[in-house]
């Protein structure tokens, strides 16, 4: 029987080869990330990451697992929120990018009530019913396996917990989409390659948009992993979208 293969950006790999592909190239971009991000997305990825917080709907004292939280975008915003009785656990599969999240966060002098850890979003190391809310900004789409992960995500929430989903998503604006792929497939890599010197990852990163579940799709599987009451709220133009999904 032929080995299985998913997708890594437009190639088909077998999907034990995926996880290290990927880790390359994070590997390779967690120096550079914030720096590509802003010129990617002409810094409108600091907005879409504040509404994304401001709607979560986290509270003070609130127990939140940051996944693929990488260079601590989305727990710097989230830390405010749930105050000095709250706990953040920033969980990422890639080492490079949680030493740069956790050099960055603390320069920022953002030292209490957050935890780093390196961990596998489709095998979270947590007991059931561990957190109030669990957000993924902008790494679903790099995880082999989404269906586990959901499980796994709502398994760690608190009944009445929420699972928050920012990813890049489809274009809902037929004239937008011309537009969108010349930005994606290439400006992304010249971008890539002369501020990263690093063309190829930033032209997975582009593929790996477009092969992510769209907004039906995505919602399908949140209620598929048991998640419930599942709504969607596209961002520019559905470029991003956020979901969320609520264990009752």
């Amino acid at each position: 029987m032929s080995e299985p293969t998913t997708h890594f950006g437009f190639r088909d790999v077998p999907v034990a080869e995926k996880q290290r592909l990927v880790g390359q190239v994070f590997t390779s971009v967690a120096r550079n990330y914030d720096l590509m991000n802003d010129l990617m997305s002409f810094g409108i990825h600091r907005l879409w990451k504040r509404f994304f917080v401001a709607t979560s709907g986290v509270r003070a004292g609130d127990r939140v697992l940051d996944l693929a939280g990488g260079t601590g975008d989305i727990a710097a915003l989230l830390a405010p929120v749930v105050g000095a009785s709250g706990q953040i656990v920033i969980g990422d599969i890639n080492d490079a990018m949680l030493r740069v999240g956790r050099d960055r966060l603390l320069d920022h002098g953002l030292l209490q009530g957050l935890a780093f850890q390196q961990m596998n979003a489709e095998a979270l190391p947590f007991a059931d019913a561990s957190f109030d809310a669990v957000t993924i900004a902008f790494g679903l789409r790099n995880v082999t396996d989404k269906d586990a992960a959901l499980r796994e995500m709502r398994r760690v929430l608190k009944p009445g917990g929420r699972a928050l989903v920012l990813e890049f998503s489809r274009v809902t604006q037929d004239w937008l989409r011309p537009l969108y792929d010349l930005h994606s497939f290439k400006v992304l890599p010249r971008l890539g390659r002369l501020f990263a010197h690093d063309a190829d990852s930033y032209r997975y990163l582009a593929e790996s948009i477009r092969k992510h579940p769209d907004q039906a799709t995505l919602k399908a599987m949140m209620e598929a992993a048991g998640l419930e009451s599942v709504g969607v709220h596209n961002l520019s133009a559905g470029i991003v979208a956020v979901h969320r999904g609520y264990r009752l």
